[in-house]
């Protein structure tokens, strides 16, 4: 671990206490001036540190900002490698690049803002600056293609967990992908993968998640005012809180993605899921939408839908894959 990331993680442990130059130099066995020096780096990446004479070193309480080593310092799972991005097009469009080029599982790209954020099917994913968290997360399962919409959901329960442990507020699934609070899309998740056509397993899934952590200075585009929401609110400040966030969601969603039999993320996903039993729409290109009525999930996240009409399966149970369906919605 470098000097700036231990130093980083002794004032966090001691927040709004100062620490003297000599103490934090004995405590990392380096000089002052090597103290000195990576209290500066931690200032150009946005740290409130305080120095004093006489008094030493004090990191400010209430500071949001989101850096690679303020993530990997709240990290439990090890393996996980963290690279920060001030701008970025899409992270999950640079970081299935890396992955076709080799980078190892656990690599996650987090960003302050993103030029060119994806949701599904090819819409936009509003990623200002300051008020999100935008990352993706670089598995390499080596299992069927199908599994897919399984690491999806994981990741939805990943998140839920985790914003419901920071704000104290529970969070909802809108089958298969998006994160609701109080009737407002707070997240969306976008899995990307490689499929080996031979083997038919996958090569690697990048997991794009971005979450709105606060209203947008100047608010949501108006195109998304009735649709967006945030997971939480200046006023219920969290001290850290996009790192503390994205630590606890990838160590949720490695925790169900390294123990996939153990039943507890389809539990947990069930019960958060807001659309069983109710009305939904199935939409085909270029076809007439369908309307159904969510029954049930499957034990692979498959939506079951008892519908109408649609085709050959007039009065039949249809259980329906994520990708298998354009659009399903309320």
């Amino acid at each position: 671990m470098s000097t700036k990331k231990q130093l980083l993680q002794i004032l966090s442990e001691n927040e709004n206490r100062f620490l003297s130059g000599s103490e934090l130099a004995a405590r990392l066995a380096v000089s002052r001036t090597a103290v000195w020096k990576a209290i500066g780096q931690l200032r150009k990446e946005g740290y409130r540190i305080s120095s004093v004479q006489n008094k030493g070193h004090c990191l400010t309480s209430g500071s949001d900002v989101l850096t690679a080593a303020g993530v990997e310092n709240y990290l439990k799972t090890p393996g996980i490698s963290v690279r920060y991005y001030r701008e970025i097009s899409s992270t999950n469009t640079v970081l299935k690049t890396m992955a076709a080029e080799g980078a190892r599982e656990g690599l996650v790209l987090i960003a302050e803002e993103q030029t060119g954020g994806k949701g599904r099917m090819g819409r936009r994913f509003y990623s200002p600056p300051g008020s999100g968290l935008y990352m993706s997360i670089l598995l390499r399962p080596g299992t069927e293609a199908s599994r897919s919409t399984g690491i999806t959901a994981c990741a939805a329960v990943a998140v839920a967990l985790a914003i419901e442990e920071l704000s104290g507020r529970p969070a909802n699934i809108k089958w298969v992908n998006d994160i609701y609070m109080d009737k407002r899309k707070v997240c969306g998740i976008l899995t990307e993968a490689s499929v080996d056509c031979e083997s038919g397993l996958l090569n690697y899934a990048v997991v794009g998640i971005g979450i709105n952590t606060l209203v947008p200075a100047g608010d949501f585009p108006q195109e998304l005012q009735t649709i967006a929401g945030s997971a939480f609110s200046a006023e219920t400040a969290v001290p850290h809180l996009r790192c503390r966030l994205a630590a606890a969601v990838i160590d949720n969603l490695m925790t169900f993605y390294q123990n996939p039999d153990s039943g507890n993320c389809f539990e947990e996903y069930k019960k958060r899921s807001f659309l069983l039993g109710k009305p939904v729409r199935i939409h085909r290109p270029d076809q007439e939408a369908i309307p159904a009525t969510a029954i049930d999930l499957d034990r692979e996240y498959a939506l079951m839908l008892p519908v109408i009409c649609l085709g050959n399966l007039c009065g039949s149970w249809l259980t329906a894959w994520l990708e298998s369906l354009t659009r399903v919605g309320p």
